[in-house]
């Protein structure tokens, strides 16, 4: 567990665009002996999903994302090589995800633990049409299409590839899972358009992928599977200049 003055250290290095303190915290982390399977999980994802909500509650500006999510990403380029390696599965996963800055940095984060429990892996990013992903998965044929991060504007788009993939029935094993973004806030709505299963994480993804979680039935879709919240926390942190207080949502294991 890491505690919850790393994270604010964390997140106040990145919003003040420091990246050199930024990476003095997780490296401080990484010397406590914390794999770093469990950094990605307890500190990158839940600055990640903090960051999207800052934003979406226009609490932070956009240069500050833009530095924080930068500098992130950084970090998590460096991580990356330090995660586990499993044998090669054989199965095959294709990732999408929203146009913004922080879904894509979610999306490569998905990417990466996926890699490295053996998934082959083809990252394609936002702001591809419905026409060029089908056009794609039907070459492809992954085991597991995922969609990260949609905002709500964006949700029938994604209704409406998933009623083509399931009116086309060319891919009838391949499974749709959504992850983060307004499905994260909108209970049910993952069921509602069709999809096979949420993610509230990376790792809970590869566990459903995997089999080690089981795909959701129809029963238990009705029921809120989100992860219990830890107590909102008042952060100081720098905006152009000046110290503001933000609540900063940080996420259990």
């Amino acid at each position: 567990m890491v505690e919850d003055q790393v994270l604010v250290r964390l997140l106040s290095s990145l919003l003040d665009g420091d990246r050199r303190a930024s990476k003095q915290v997780v490296e401080e982390i990484l010397q406590r002996g914390v794999p770093a399977h469990n950094v990605y999980r307890s500190v990158i994802w839940p600055v990640v999903t903090t960051l999207e909500k800052l934003m979406r509650q226009e609490r932070i500006s956009p240069v500050q994302e833009h530095m924080a999510i930068r500098a992130l990403a950084q970090i998590a380029d460096q991580l990356e090589n330090k995660l586990p390696r499993r044998p090669r599965t054989g199965k095959k996963v294709v990732i999408c995800c929203g146009e913004q800055q922080c879904q894509e940095l979610g999306a490569a984060l998905i990417a990466d633990i996926f890699e490295s429990e053996g998934w082959d892996v083809r990252l394609l990013g936002g702001g591809l049409s419905n026409d060029d992903m089908l056009g794609f998965v039907h070459e492809y044929a992954p085991d597991i299409l995922l969609i990260y991060g949609i905002r709500g504007k964006d949700a029938p788009r994604v209704r409406q590839l998933i009623d083509t993939i399931r009116a086309v029935n060319a891919w009838p094993n391949m499974k749709i899972m959504l992850s983060g973004g307004v499905f994260a806030r909108a209970e049910g709505l993952w069921e509602e358009i069709g999809a096979d299963a949420y993610a509230s994480d990376p790792h809970e993804a590869v566990a459903i992928a995997c089999g080690t979680q089981p795909m959701p039935t129809s029963i238990e879709r009705t029921i809120n599977r989100r992860r219990k919240k830890r107590p909102a926390i008042q952060v100081a942190v720098p905006k152009v200049g000046k110290s503001v207080k933000i609540a900063s949502e940080v996420f259990t294991d």
